[in-house]
């Protein structure tokens, strides 16, 4: 079983995954993707959807929306959330889902790309959504910089949680910089649960090529679904590109 087909690490983390403050950007960061992308009406898929923080937005703006996600966990709290807003959720596997032609923008946010085991399968799932877009229809994704992690001096980072929790985050490199791996430990009083993944990283450039070469055009990189420049203060990778009309 790979570590994001257990559903223990979903509920254990998600209230700090997806906490007061996560969910309360969820209205300005949508306002920045269809900023970014120029979208303003029509079919949306928001995949690896999670909660469907911005599902929910983009449906009560007037899209027609499909959340995908693979946790069942995840996506009874996207039905909680989303009932009665008329967005599709569907449980699938993003290597798995695609619909031909089908939405004119795509999501794909907080780092939900790059835990598959090879670069190859990455590049399927970019095939797949790329696919799944009506021509000259819009991608935008939203991933940890390959440029940033390495401007950080310390891979160990911890967080006193409101609760009192304490969460520990460190990683560790692959040789050659292409790929991480991650350890969250969670300490809860005298209880401490520990849970252990791998995602590969991506820079600028490398993000453009696997687009590229997955069929997309028109390919540009940013520092922030804002739209600010990829540079040497960017903590953000965000690529748009377009499928070919």
């Amino acid at each position: 079983m790979q570590w994001f087909e257990n559903e223990a690490f979903w509920q254990t983390f998600y209230p700090y995954m997806f906490g007061d403050r996560k969910m309360a950007a969820a209205p300005v960061e949508v306002e920045q993707v269809l900023a970014l992308s120029g979208v303003q009406r029509g079919r949306v898929l928001d995949l690896c959807c999670g909660p469907a923080r911005h599902s929910l937005i983009l449906a009560q703006k007037g899209f027609q929306v499909t959340g995908v996600d693979r946790s069942p966990f995840l996506l009874s709290k996207a039905r909680e959330a989303t009932a009665g807003a008329g967005v599709e959720l569907v449980e699938a596997d993003m290597r798995d889902f695609v619909r031909p032609g089908t939405f004119d923008l795509a999501l794909s946010l907080f780092t939900s790309f790059g835990y598959l085991d090879t670069r190859e399968e990455d590049l399927a799932v970019l095939r797949n959504v790329r696919a799944s877009l009506k021509k000259g229809g819009v991608f935008v994704i939203d991933v940890m910089s390959k440029e940033y992690l390495i401007s950080q001096r310390q891979p160990t980072h911890w967080e006193q949680l409101p609760g009192g929790e304490i969460q520990v985050s460190h990683y560790d490199v692959f040789p050659g910089w292409g790929r991480i791996r991650v350890q969250w430990l969670l300490i809860e009083g005298e209880r401490a649960r520990r849970f252990e993944f791998e995602h590969n990283v991506y820079s600028g450039q490398e993000l453009a090529a696997a687009l590229e070469r997955a069929g997309f055009a028109d390919v540009q990189i940013f520092g922030g679904l804002d739209g600010s420049p990829y540079d040497a203060a960017a903590t953000r990778l965000v690529a748009s590109a377009k499928a070919p009309s």
